[in-house]
């Protein structure tokens, strides 16, 4: 039996019961009549039950998933989603500036650092952080200055928690010819495809467009397959992000960032704009206030004179609404950062925080994750990307963020580690269009010219 993932509705209810509890909507109503149905309140995990729920359930939970959509949140004010009320509750907007120079060296760093951090966190996504912390410390490589590997690790320990079973194969360091495809570089990749043919004056729909024409519908995931398939039924942007769906506030677009960084080099406000309208696509509230932080640490750090991780990560927060759990999420991991010398202890304060809550894929975890890191390793590029994977969640798009904002700051690719690109072999996998097989050269040289070419004045 072919059962799509991601999508069914019996699916879905569980995911948006916890998103209710996060925004502080009352589904108590809603909560038990799904469970007098026999739904059960936990989400049910995608592909987990042996078959689709009955005719009935299925109908049950597309009508609560449309009342859950209706309950107001006491959040809403705080946290917006239409970019004029983002901007109207941050005092500190960044002031809209000419572009800034960047080169193509810096650029593939940031590409090679994307690629290296995914790398480094694919073979022990979805692990628990004790299962993360036992395999690369049974290795000798803990924190993680290496890629992972089985060599060394007893077979017990394997046994007890698995490796990454669809990256395995491809990412640990035994294994590595070249970067595996990953959505985490799939994105990119199509925001680079949306770039040429729209400029960076791109509409929310033209987006839309260029994800039908060349995103293969299997290699999406949580928000971004529910909103493939809200076009497909011929729903438009933004609602294709809120028509049921349950994980609008998870991390998928903020791995779409990098690009809107890149391409508006020391103006995080025309960065953070252009992450928006991707953003809204897929995504509301907190989601995409995680990708336009991510887009404005990015633009922050490309320049050639680009200042501290620190400015970078405070231009970061300049663009999300101060009062939003996001920016309280942010301070609190880099207050954490700052206050403790042993990155393992800043770890556990903020899964004591966030884990009893929030799912492992959830925006607000991870963000302040990234954040933490990049603080703690004061954007040293090892530093960075072992400090990021080495605290779980979502352990590769983490990697590649963070790896992106490190590999900007380091400058040139010779200035990162040969153990960390050299495996890359300069060669990308994907099925986005025809960049299959690409080297990061050349993506950075086609980003560079994205970056140049002229666009709107600010306004």
């Amino acid at each position: 039996m072919l059962r799509l993932t991601w999508v069914q509705p019996e699916d879905l209810v569980g995911h948006e019961l916890r998103q209710a509890r996060l925004d502080g909507r009352d589904a108590s109503a809603v909560a038990a009549r799904w469970r007098a149905a026999g739904g059960g309140e936990a989400p049910r995990r995608a592909g987990a039950s042996p078959g689709p729920a009955s005719p009935g359930l299925r109908a049950l939970a597309e009508e609560l998933l449309d009342e859950l959509a209706r309950l107001p949140s006491p959040l809403a004010d705080a946290e917006p989603t239409d970019l004029d009320r983002i901007r109207a509750l941050c005092p500190g907007w960044p002031t809209p500036r000419p572009a800034a120079s960047v080169s193509p060296s810096r650029l593939e760093a940031a590409w090679l650092g994307r690629a290296v951090g995914c790398l480094l966190g694919k073979p022990v996504e979805k692990l628990p952080l004790s299962g993360i912390r036992r395999l690369g410390r049974a290795a000798g490589n803990w924190p993680p200055t290496a890629y992972f590997t089985a060599r060394g690790v007893p077979r017990d320990l394997l046994t007890a928690y698995p490796w990454n079973r669809r990256s395995a194969p491809t990412s640990l360091a035994e294994n590595i010819d070249g970067m595996p495809e990953d959505d985490d570089l799939n994105y990119p990749l199509l925001g680079l495809k949306l770039l040429q043919r729209h400029g960076r004056d791109f509409a929310t729909a033209d987006a839309a467009r260029v994800w039908l024409d060349e995103l293969p519908a299997g290699r999406t995931f949580t928000a971004e397959r529910v909103a493939y398939r809200n076009l497909l039924t011929g729903i438009e942007p933004p609602d294709t992000a809120r028509h049921r769906n349950p994980f609008r506030e998870w991390i998928g677009a903020l791995i779409r960032a990098d690009v809107h960084g890149w391409t508006n080099p020391g103006d995080p406000a025309a960065a953070a704009e252009q992450a928006h309208r991707d953003a809204t696509l897929t995504h509301t509230a907190g989601g995409v206030h995680a990708a336009m932080f991510a887009a404005a640490v990015i633009a922050t750090a490309a320049p050639v004179d680009a200042p501290d991780v620190h400015a970078c990560l405070r231009a970061g927060l300049a663009v999300v609404p101060p009062g939003s759990r996001l920016a309280g999420a942010v301070r609190h991991a880099v207050r954490l950062a700052g206050a403790h010398a042993d990155f393992d202890t800043v770890v556990d304060g903020l899964h004591a925080v966030h884990s009893p809550a929030h799912h492992w894929v959830h925006a607000v975890p991870n963000t302040a994750l990234i954040a933490a890191a990049l603080t703690h390793a004061d954007g040293d590029f090892t530093g960075s990307v072992s400090r990021v994977v080495s605290g779980g969640w979502d352990t590769d798009s983490n990697g590649a963020t963070v790896g992106s904002v490190a590999g900007l700051l380091a400058g040139a690719p010779a200035a990162l580690p040969t153990h960390w690109t050299a495996p890359l072999k300069n060669r990308l996998a994907t099925s986005v269009g025809d960049f299959d097989g690409t080297g990061f050269d050349t993506l950075a040289h086609l980003t560079h010219r994205e970056a140049t070419r002229p666009c709107p004045s600010p306004t």
